[in-house]
């Protein structure tokens, strides 16, 4: 079917025609007018540049370069300031750019953040311990099947985030006055 919309019985299809490698390259995708197709040569740079790392991956999470490890820790699920601080103290490092850490102390971290538990298992460890409230109906358990917060907070004026939206009842209209 595509063929059959780039091909006109009048006039054949240009067709590139390349004598070497590096103008065989060059040449782009065809782009298609009304009638005919024309394509385009674009240049290759002959410079090839090295593989640059964007970011580093600990513990299945891409941790940016241009923080310091202190900080860029805390991107990971179950750590913060005090445990990337700790970590830090625990392989003896100073708190540098992650893109300056070697081969070496990136190895020793991720053995070091995978002590503790991270990311997926925690969150599942948290959700089976919602579950758990829930199943056997204690006051936490049925405050968090309500939406309602469960550490005691009022909630006449407040506790939008968990109870959502406000909703407005059409029946509560205040009666007419005679």
């Amino acid at each position: 079917m595509a063929q059959a919309l780039l091909t006109t019985p009048s006039r054949p299809l240009p067709t590139p025609t390349a004598t070497n490698r590096t103008a065989a390259a060059s040449v782009a995708a065809p782009t298609r007018h009304s009638n005919f197709v024309s394509f385009r040569r674009t240049t290759i740079s002959p410079q090839v540049t090295g593989l640059r790392i964007t970011c580093l991956r600990i513990g299945g999470v891409e941790i940016p370069n241009k923080k310091r490890v202190e900080v860029a820790l805390q991107y990971i699920h179950g750590i913060g300031r005090t445990r990337s601080k700790q970590i830090l103290n625990d392989l003896g490092f100073e708190n540098k750019l992650t893109d300056n850490l070697s081969e070496d102390e990136i190895i020793a971290l991720r053995d070091e953040v995978n002590k503790y538990t991270i990311e997926g298992d925690l969150r599942r460890f948290n959700a089976l311990a919602i579950k758990r409230l829930k199943d056997i109906q204690c006051y936490r358990g049925r405050r968090h099947i309500m939406g309602l917060p469960c550490r005691g907070q009022r909630t006449k004026n407040n506790t939008r985030t968990l109870k959502g939206r406000r909703v407005a009842i059409a029946a509560k209209k205040k009666a007419p006055k005679k």
